[in-house]
Parts: structure tokens; C-alpha cells; sequence
């Protein structure tokens, strides 16, 4: 099907809102021209992109199109009708009495529909009067992690040497395009600019990953620190909070931090870090710790890898 946003993004009509947005992210980094200035169909394979994800990131738009109300660019799909659906309405100015009879030329019909339309005031169809809204401009944006989680303001040098103020909002995602009204090229005849979009592309951060609206981090603590437990501190996007590590802590262990994740860019509500714990031996450990650990296996026998070994089953 011509301009489908499925096959653009190389998906199936079943494909979740994760697998739209996976998709997308994945290929605008492929496709995207200021990454890959070289690639003379960049731009084309980067503007069908990200056409086809307007059209099925709003489930709404998403049911539109696969109702077949609008195409894969968003644009209205008129109910088709014939020329007899119009001679035939009540409200038809061009039946009989216009001097059309029921066997006149399609044609006929529309050329004086058109010339209607024409002489109707205010309208500059056949008229002198042009106007058109200007074309969007792309561009592209690499921000921090942490500004794109926490939101921050910017600005981006454009071609001709201006500069661009560009709001990052809170939980901005790797792959989003931003949209600023009026902010493209100018238009045509009086008409609108069109708009600025700008597609963000987020660094990775040495230690947060993201995960959804959650934030996902490895402590290390150590031993002394996973069997008596205790409160050990550790960073968040928004500052360093005290995490309290149950006795007895494993590595691989998740801990949950409520509310320390990213907000959510429309509900404001926010996520969670993740803490996954990573138990860290000492460095150098000295006699005591040894001879300590030497007694204590000889009458505290624990093998964690015997459930292990029975799933495995060898």
C-alpha cells in the first residue's frame, strides 16, 4: 500500500506501541541526514520514518488510518462519490433545474461545481491571491542524559548562523522529535512559517540506564555491607538518597526506589529507580578476614549453586 506506515517501519498491524517506538528509534538513527551526511537518501528514508510514526505512535491517529479515514501521511481520505451521489442530493445546486439532465456529462457537472467554487467570496481558487504555509525544517539534537531525564533548555545553531532556543522537556526519549510552531521556513504569499522538528538523540550515561520511566542503576557494596545490611548511599537522577540494604543481600538483588525515576512528559507522575546490588570483595584482605573465613566455612558448609546444578541437571 502506498506511503503505509506499517511497511515503513517494518512492522505487522499487530505490533504493540513498544515495537512502533523500538522500530522508530532504530531506524531514525540509520536514517537520520545529520548522522549520515555522506547517505544522499538519508533524508527521504528519514522523512518517510518519521511520517509513519506520527501516524501510529497516537493510538488514536493509529485507528484512524487502520479505519481508513486518513492515508500514511495523516491527510483526510474523502468518502467516495460519484458524480450521480450529487445530482441526486437535495441540496444539489446543479440538477435539472440548472439545466443538467439525468444523462448530462459528468464532466459538465464538475467543471460548473468548480467554477462555483471559483466566484464563492473569500475563496483564491482561480483567483490572483496565493498563499501557502512554509515547508518544516529538520534538524537533529544530542542532549545529556540526565537532561533529557531531568528537562532543560538549550539552543541549536541552524544553517544560516542564528540560533534556536529549544525547551527539553522532562522524560524526554532517545529517537523523540520535538516540534516548535512556527519556527520553520517562512511562508509563501502571507502564509504561516511552517515548523521547526527536531529529533533528540540522548547520550548514554556511565552509570543510570533508562528502562520505560524507570531508572536502572548497579550498587556495589560490599560484604560486610550484604550480610549485616544496613543504609549505604547511592545517586539518583535527582541527587544522592540513603538506600537501606536488607542482612543477608545477594548479588543480583533488586532494590526499588519509589518515585526516583523519570516523570512521565503527560502525566507527571514519575518512576522508579531499580537497584540492582553487586556484592565487591576487598581489594586486598589481610590475615584476619581470612583466618575468620576459614573457621567459619568449617562449620558453616553452604553450597548456593546446588538448585543451580539440579535445573541444569548435571
Amino acid at each position: 500500500m502506498l506511503n503505509d506506515p506499517y511497511e515503513a517501519l517494518g512492522l505487522k498491524k499487530t505490533a504493540t506501541a513498544d515495537d512502533i517506538k523500538k522500530a522508530y528509534r532504530k531506524l531514525v538513527r540509520t536514517s537520520h541526514p545529520d548522522l549520515h551526511p555522506d547517505d544522499a537518501d538519508a533524508e527521504a528514508r528519514f522523512k518517510t520514518i518519521s511520517a509513519a510514526y506520527d501516524i501510529l505512535k497516537d493510538p488514536e491517529t493509529r485507528a484512524r488510518y487502520d479505519a481508513g479515514e486518513i492515508d500514511g501521511l495523516g491527510a483526510e481520505r474523502p468518502q467516495r462519490q460519484y458524480y450521480r451521489d450529487f445530482a441526486d442530493a437535495a441540496d444539489n445546486t446543479y440538477q435539472q433545474r440548472r439545466g443538467f439532465g439525468p444523462d448530462a456529462d459528468p464532466a459538465d457537472i464538475f467543471a460548473e461545481f468548480l467554477r462555483n467554487r471559483a466566484r464563492q467570496p473569500g475563496n483564491d481558487f482561480g483567483g490572483g491571491g496565493f498563499s501557502a504555509a512554509g515547508p518544516d525544517m529538520r534538524y537533529s539534537l544530542e542532549v545529556s542524559f540526565l537532561d533529557a531525564a531531568r528537562g532543560a533548555e538549550t539552543r541549536i545553531t541552524l544553517p544560516d548562523g542564528q540560533s534556536l532556543a529549544v525547551r527539553i522537556p522532562q522524560g524526554t526519549e532517545d529517537g523523540q522529535t520535538l516540534r516548535l510552531r512556527g519556527k520553520g521556513a517562512p511562508g509563501l504569499g502571507g502564509g504561516p512559517a511552517g515548523d521547526a522538528l527536531i529529533t533528540v538523540f540522548v547520550q548514554p550515561h556511565p552509570v543510570f540506564r533508562r528502562e520505560g520511566d524507570d531508572i536502572l542503576l548497579t550498587l556495589p557494596i560490599t560484604i560486610d555491607e550484604a550480610i549485616l545490611g544496613g543504609k549505604v548511599p547511592v545517586p539518583t537522577i535527582d541527587g544522592r538518597v540513603s538506600l537501606t540494604v536488607p542482612p543477608g543481600a545477594s548479588s543480583g538483588q533488586t532494590l526499588r526506589l519509589r518515585g526516583r525515576g523519570v516523570a512521565h512528559p503527560r502525566s507527571k507522575t514519575k518512576g522508579d529507580q531499580k537497584v540492582e546490588l553487586r556484592i565487591v570483595a576487598p581489594p586486598q584482605t589481610d590475615d584476619g578476614l581470612r583466618d575468620f573465613l576459614a573457621e567459619w566455612r568449617k562449620t558453616h558448609a553452604h553450597d548456593p549453586r546446588v538448585d543451580l546444578m539440579k535445573r541444569a541437571g548435571t
